[in-house]
């Protein structure tokens, strides 16, 4: 069986997201980055269930929780997405244009795996997106000793959306569907509309427990 490209060590994947090769790239680092924020969230609700000072938030943890390893299955998956749907783009541009029937059919290919490319950095950045609601509950709520990850979770869940969105940005140049690219925009405009101050209210919320006010 073939390996994934995100089922190796830590190590084996920054060598490798550092050499020349053209995957894993960007779209990956950015779903990647959205997994780890809601594998953070997973782990601020696991330390506060069962703890009986927190008993009162078990209920809404456990919910949170659900939600949070849902959304860092569906970002794993979508790192691997990436990598197939940039492999798919670069054997469109390497079809032949020899006579003008190869040459329409190279660019039908291009457009739709352009499409499918930038299909997958925008559910990852709604994916990514998605993570930031679940962090005031855990950062209000959760295991105060573990308040300061939340932080980090809601950090890194924003850094994931503008960074998937950047993929998006790059293959809208050569889109030519202006039905879809309106779609795009639009998705995009929505996902990003409250993204910095979801971001900066959760990062208020948890100063004020890590500073115990």
């Amino acid at each position: 069986m073939e390996q994934r490209t995100f089922d190796t060590s830590v190590t084996a994947f920054l060598d490798t997201l550092a050499s020349g090769a053209p995957t894993p790239g960007g779209g990956g680092a950015a779903a990647l980055s959205g997994a780890m924020a809601a594998a953070l969230i997973s782990m601020v609700c696991n330390l506060t269930i069962g703890r009986q000072r927190y008993a009162d938030a078990e209920s809404d943890m456990r919910q949170v929780l659900a939600r949070a390893e849902m959304l860092r299955e569906e970002l794993q998956q979508l790192a691997e997405d990436d990598v197939v749907a940039f492999n798919r783009l670069s054997a469109a541009y390497k079809l032949p244009r020899v006579t003008e029937s190869d040459t329409a059919i190279r660019r039908d290919a291009i457009q739709a795996a352009l499409r499918r490319a930038t299909d997958v950095p925008l559910r990852t950045a709604r994916a990514a997106g998605a993570v930031l609601p679940l962090c005031p509950a855990v950062a209000e709520r959760g295991n105060q000793a573990a308040v300061s990850d939340v932080g980090v979770a809601a950090l890194l869940a924003q850094a994931a959306v503008r960074s998937a969105l950047l993929n998006v940005e790059i293959n809208l140049r050569t889109l030519q569907d202006p039905v879809y690219l309106h779609q795009v925009r639009a998705e995009v405009e929505r996902v990003t509309s409250n993204l910095d101050a979801e971001a900066e209210h959760i990062h208020a919320l948890v100063l004020h427990r890590v500073k115990g006010a």
